[in-house]
């Protein structure tokens, strides 16, 4: 497998380029501000062959520039139904928008359970409810990684004071991330990588939060 990672944005949101090493087909998740240059340029130079945009929730600062890269490439884009509103007329979650964001339509919607074949790899949506409705986690249970999106950082969660944020949702979305293996390797949205045994607190955090 390879994994690439585009730390971009005003709020440095962490943009994934994941490709089988064999076939060298690949999937970008998540496209912020100022990453899609710099996505093309490191596939151009590994040769590989992006399939697919997958979106782990619908905040702009994860959604900025998804049109701009489906377009060039002529990509198919895929998020879960609840967040796909937001997607398609950026801001109707209620947040401020800093900079103008163009909608898209997507082109699927991913399911709790779907799984998702690029070359060799097979990537299984977990549906995580909790900063958003829609909010899913991208997990490749052969080689140990989760994407995480907004659901989990290291040490922390993501907000839930927004508008659209479903507290109540949250805690049972992460209790389903500490049933993973404990050395499954964990790349948030935000910051650097953790791993599911070093967030143990995550079967408990309701307790933490509230």
């Amino acid at each position: 497998m390879i994994l690439e990672i585009f730390s971009s944005g005003p709020a440095d949101t962490n943009a994934y380029l994941i490709a089988c090493s064999e076939t060298k087909r690949a999937v970008v998740i998540d496209v912020p501000f100022e990453s899609t240059e710099t996505i093309l340029s490191r596939a151009e130079e590994l040769g590989l062959s992006i399939q697919m945009i997958l979106l782990t929730h619908s905040h702009w600062d994860h959604t900025a520039e998804v049109a701009l890269l489906k377009n060039n490439l002529s990509l198919p884009v895929y998020i879960h139904k609840e967040d796909a509103g937001n997607l398609e007329s950026p801001g109707s979650d209620k947040l401020p928008l800093f900079f103008p964001v163009t909608g898209v339509n997507p082109d699927g919607f991913l399911t709790d359970g779907q799984q998702i074949s690029i070359g060799n790899l097979n990537i299984e949506v977990i549906h995580t409810p909790g900063h958003t409705p829609g909010g899913v986690c991208f997990y490749l249970p052969k080689e140990k990684v989760l994407i995480s999106g907004d659901t989990l950082f290291r040490g922390t969660i993501g907000n839930l004071s927004f508008p659209t944020a479903r507290p109540a949702l949250m805690w049972a979305s992460l209790k389903r991330l500490a049933a993973l293996p404990q050395d499954v390797k964990v790349y948030p949205g935000h910051g650097g990588p953790t791993t599911i045994g070093a967030e143990r607190w995550i079967a408990h955090a309701q307790e933490r939060f509230q």
